[in-house]
């Protein structure tokens, strides 16, 4: 099954931060997901951006960071981020899902939950790298402390506002992802990102819409482009004047119109597009941009990534 972006949080949680909205009274934003995915990437990202954050609060002082009676004494005027993991002191599903509910049924507040995920294969190479041991492989083999803990974290997983799959991004990608998340905070309406990719490395794991560009003539066969990318201008001008760009484009744009406000309406904060072809250098690349461009003219708030230009893991 095709991971998602954006996940469907409760009916009663959306409904409460669709009348607080991005002013509430205290915002704080839940990080985690799998040990090894980037959590703490994540929180670095996000004090870059402004944000204060917390690794490793354990569940136990959640009640003084938000206690029922109102604003607690760890609360500021800015988004706090809180990390949470297995790796946290008191850690289980059971007790951190409640504190989840909890926090969503508190009216002064906007939580919004990232659940960061990664391939198996990926996760097994970042651990031998770094040497480091898996929580939950101590007496076990790797993959199955991996297996278990997915399992364990699934209910969490099922609650996330936002999902992100790690396996392919940059440091750079995933503080581009979670600047889009902080900006939809601060500024109302949908958060748009736009990403290329190559086929031969597999479909984004994330997007909500995928459109495949590899009918158009690939710039990697003439000798003068092949080094170049889609961001560079012969390799915009040979792809602009195909015949079979124009209508494509104008039928893209005519279709992508009237959905986006829809998507709007309906609460959702993030949308993932992506544009694939057989590199992810070239027709992807220079298609993305132009999308960027026309959703940018549409007033829309747009983030651009491209996948295949930047493979250096987290």
């Amino acid at each position: 099954m095709t991971e998602i972006a954006q996940a469907s949080p409760p009916p009663n949680a959306e409904e409460r931060r669709r009348s607080a909205g991005p002013s509430a009274e205290n915002r704080l934003l839940l990080v985690t997901g799998l040990s090894g995915a980037g959590k703490t990437a994540a929180l670095k990202a996000l004090q870059d951006l402004g944000c204060d954050s917390i690794d490793h609060l354990p569940l136990a002082l959640f009640e003084k960071l938000v206690p029922a009676s109102g604003c607690g004494a760890l609360m500021g005027d800015r988004l706090l981020a809180v990390g949470v993991d297995v790796r946290t002191r008191d850690f289980t599903i059971e007790a951190l899902m409640a504190e989840v509910a909890r926090l969503d049924g508190q009216a002064n507040l906007d939580l919004k939950v990232v659940f960061l995920s990664c391939d198996d294969d990926e996760l097994c190479r970042r651990y031998k790298a770094s040497r480091h041991r898996h929580p939950l492989a101590v007496d076990r083999p790797l993959p199955d402390g991996i297996a278990t803990e997915r399992q364990i974290m699934a209910p969490l997983r099922a609650r996330a506002d936002l999902i992100i799959d790690t396996t392919a991004l940059s440091p750079g990608a995933l503080k581009r992802r979670l600047a889009g998340t902080f900006a939809s905070s601060i500024r109302p309406g949908l958060v748009i990102l736009v990403t290329s990719f190559s086929y031969a490395l597999g479909l984004p794991r994330d997007a909500d819409l995928v459109f495949d560009v590899r009918f158009l003539n690939n710039p990697h066969y003439q000798p003068e482009l092949r080094p170049l990318t889609g961001r560079d201008a012969p390799v915009a001008t040979f792809l602009a004047d195909e015949p079979s760009f124009a209508p494509f484009f104008s039928s893209l744009t005519t279709l992508l119109e009237p959905l986006l406000p829809r998507y709007a309406a309906e609460g959702k904060t993030y949308l993932t597009i992506a544009v694939g072809c057989t590199g992810g250098r070239h027709r992807s690349v220079f298609v993305v941009e132009r999308l960027a461009a026309w959703l940018e003219t549409c007033g829309q708030h747009v983030l651009i990534e491209h996948r295949g230009l930047d493979r250096l893991p987290i």
